[in-house]
């Protein structure tokens, strides 16, 4: 028999509400919910708080003061130590476009950092975020990387990456990125954005394959009734939609509507963090890009275009509960259960069920991240505000 946790004295999350109950993690995964004898086992007493599934980021590029394209394996683990601080168990690190070269050494470093986890978040894979991106809606990209749809390139760094890259951001207008799309769906979960893409190439797109929305209504053609543009061809069809809910990036009136025209099941809350989140005001990188944060704001220092965010997983559950005057029950989902569905990881991730991973986080009444286990071990303690 394995090393046994039992859980008591809270509230946990099941199904879509709370339940005072106990849970057993066995060896790494929840073995069994309900009302359970304590005898012979190691016993967490949750002393009223809440048990809830981590949290999983899968648009990121960094905290910390690691940014994703310049991170070395060691970087990975301080960046997954300060994620599971804020409540992430699982992340995907964003690799922003950037030469083959440097792509191909971000991918190394990452797939040595998922055979050799630290402790803290798990790096369950890799996004790129390009290179086959629209130059008119590059935001933080650098336009001469830009490229074409060219499966081979992608199929390169996947081989190189072992099938790690698990989710992919392109641009639908971009010559060969619908039939790149065709090729490659599902080989890789693949987002549209950075894009000016007319109504019909979009849907072009999402009949091709595409799944997801990159950071919606942000670095993207807007609705116009009669143009209704990529924004209105994803929040038609039954694709996810990324959202950044940092108060800055989407109005809180914006999320509201987002989830009103989606449904709370296909929106994913992500933070697109900077490696300036946790951290003061100040210079930092994004990729190649030299980026000024002043009042948590991240911008290009070249342009003043906002570059990614200083957001949290942990701040993100606290701006969606006071942006949609919901209980956290009905917020978690976003955090949770959707961006495991996402890139298809629901039948380990993203929920608290029999089975899957004890990816745990604990939550005090005002949402503080008190603790957050990952395969059942104890990866974070205290209190972050």
């Amino acid at each position: 028999m394995g090393e046994k946790l039992l859980f008591t004295g809270g509230s946990v999350y099941v199904d879509g509400r709370f339940q005072q109950a106990d849970l057993l993690v066995e060896d790494g995964r929840i073995a069994a919910i309900g009302q359970l004898n304590p005898a012979g086992l190691r016993v967490k007493n949750l002393g009223g708080r809440m048990l809830v599934p981590g949290f999983l980021d899968l648009h990121t590029h960094g905290g910390d003061g690691v940014d994703v394209n310049a991170a070395t394996t060691q970087d990975f683990g301080k960046i997954s130590r300060f994620f599971a601080s804020h409540g992430t168990t699982g992340w995907l690190c964003s690799i922003l476009t950037d030469t083959p070269e440097q792509t191909l050494w971000c991918i190394g470093q990452a797939k040595a950092a998922m055979e050799s986890p630290a402790e803290g978040a798990q790096l369950l894979g890799i996004h790129l975020e390009g290179p086959f991106l629209a130059s008119e809606y590059k935001g933080a990209m650098p336009e001469h990387l830009l490229r074409t749809g060219d499966p081979a390139l992608f199929l390169r760094y996947q081989q190189a990456a072992e099938g790690a890259i698990r989710y992919m951001t392109v641009s639908p207008e971009v010559d060969g990125v619908v039939e790149l799309i065709e090729t490659l769906a599902g080989q890789v979960t693949i987002a549209i954005g950075h894009s000016g893409a007319d109504y019909e190439t979009a849907i072009r797109a999402i009949d091709a394959g595409a799944a997801s929305c990159t950071h919606t209504f942000n670095a993207m053609g807007l609705f116009h009734q009669h143009r209704p543009a990529i924004m209105g061809a994803v929040l038609e069809r039954p694709v996810y939609c990324e959202a950044i809910c940092d108060g800055r990036h989407l109005h809180p009136g914006s999320v509201r509507m987002l989830l009103a025209c989606k449904g709370w099941d296909k929106v994913v809350a992500v933070t697109d963090s900077i490696q300036a989140a946790g951290l003061p005001d100040g210079h930092y990188k994004l990729g190649v890009n030299d980026v000024v944060v002043e009042d948590g704001d991240a911008k290009l220092a070249s342009n003043g275009v906002r570059a990614g965010s200083t957001l949290t997983t942990g701040q993100a559950l606290k701006n969606l509960v006071k942006f949609t005057g919901e209980r956290v029950e009905r917020v978690l989902p976003l955090l949770t259960a959707n961006p495991a569905q996402l890139v298809g990881l629901d039948y380990r991730k993203g929920s608290i069920a029999p089975g899957k991973d004890a990816d745990l986080v604990v939550l005090d009444e005002e949402l503080n991240v008190r603790e957050t286990y990952v395969a059942g071990r104890l990866v974070y303690a205290g209190e972050c505000e």
